[in-house]
């Protein structure tokens, strides 16, 4: 009750706090009458002027039938007779514009009742609607297909942060699902070894503090709530690269940078970690060490950096399984793995590439994520230069 008390305060404050006032197509249809009115009014004024110049204020009027004659103000009779006539034309000309500036308002404002009522139903969360305003390009068309985007990405939006957050609940729901059976293990058999339970927990919570913490960093950059400063990507993947020897050396995968200096803008920090995750990435979905084959098999990460016009790259390249087109255009949806939702032997939290993906978005980049003929995938962030 409170909550929804606050939310009908709130929209009060909103609009009903204006003084009402008449409607836009009122106003436009007086301001139609107005001019109408104005224009006859000049007009009979230019009239009335035009026949003050060619006419004698007095006239000598003779009787052909007698010799009686005299002078006539024909001016004055004039007005008499102009007079009428002219406020029964002003008359009409109000009545007339009156009702067809109705008309011709409520035509013009056509699209806009359209508009709005997508706007209703937008704020009620009915985002499936679109306008798709017909006839010629115009500033009602242009506004109405600008609605429509915005409402198809405003769509989008809500639907992946509800995905989201379903995704995140059930991440976190399990190591703490698995955490109370643990305690409920230990209480209900006191003698049990503890210290078995405690390594579990301790494995199981330091996920859970990875996973929090993934969330808050892809929350950071998705708010943009960072300081510019120069830095050079070519640095980041040797850092990197140097960084992930041990889980490179431990899955038997080769690790190779190269390129030219390429200097952008931007949060070190957080390029720093783009370009982990991918190194990362890349080293655990690699291909399994098998130094007993002939010859011995042995998976390879490529990390490069180039300057091209206008911006900075960095691709990073893996061997590995084929890469399905349509699975490689979903790996940057949050928790999804490689292998669609099924654990390996790596304990990533799949929010590896969806924070790459927002982090390159908050420095205005672009990331394309292809499979590469021969297996594994190749990653491309384009980044501005300086």
């Amino acid at each position: 009750m409170a909550s929804g008390a606050t939310d009908t305060g709130a929209d009060r404050a909103v609009g009903s706090d204006r003084a009402p006032g008449l409607s836009v197509r009122a106003r436009l249809t007086l301001s139609y009458a107005g001019f109408l009115m104005l224009a006859g009014v000049l007009l009979l004024a230019a009239v009335w002027l035009f026949l003050l110049r060619y006419v004698p204020d007095r006239a000598m009027l003779i009787n052909p039938d007698d010799t009686t004659h005299g002078v006539f103000p024909v001016r004055s009779s004039l007005l008499r007779v102009f007079a009428p006539r002219a406020a029964a034309v002003l008359v009409f000309l109000l009545v007339f514009g009156l009702v067809g500036g109705w008309v011709l308002a409520g035509r013009m404002l056509a699209p806009l009742t359209r508009i709005t009522d997508a706007t209703r139903l937008a704020s009620t969360g009915a985002l499936a609607h679109r306008i798709r305003l017909p006839g010629r390009r115009d500033e009602f068309r242009d506004l109405a297909d600008t609605f429509d985007t915005m409402l198809a990405r405003l769509e989008a939006h809500v639907a992946g942060q509800r995905r989201f957050a379903a995704n995140a609940s059930h991440e976190l729901r399990t190591p703490l699902a698995v955490s109370k059976s643990l305690l409920d293990l230990a209480r209900a058999d006191p003698d049990h070894d503890t210290r078995e339970v405690v390594e579990r927990l301790h494995a199981v919570n330091t996920r859970a503090i990875d996973l929090t913490e993934a969330l808050l960093l892809l929350s950071r950059a998705e708010q943009r709530s960072f300081t510019r400063e120069p830095v050079d990507l070519s640095l980041l993947a040797e850092e990197a690269a140097e960084t992930l020897l041990p889980l490179a050396e431990q899955h038997g995968v080769t690790v190779r940078t190269g390129g030219d200096i390429a200097p952008t803008t931007g949060s070190r920090a957080l390029l720093l970690q783009l370009t982990t995750n991918l190194v990362q990435n890349a080293i655990v979905h690699n291909l399994p060490a098998d130094r007993s084959a002939d010859p011995p098999v042995q998976g390879t990460v490529r990390v490069d950096t180039r300057v091209r016009p206008g911006g900075v790259v960095l691709t990073v390249e893996n061997t590995g399984r084929p890469v399905p087109p349509q699975l490689a255009a979903t790996l940057t949806e949050p928790f999804r793995r490689g292998t669609g939702r099924v654990r390996t032997g790596h304990q990533g939290v799949g929010l590896g590439l969806a924070i790459v993906e927002t982090i390159t978005h908050a420095h205005d980049g672009t990331l394309t994520l292809a499979p590469r003929p021969a297996g594994g995938l190749r990653v491309t962030v384009e980044l501005p230069g300086t």
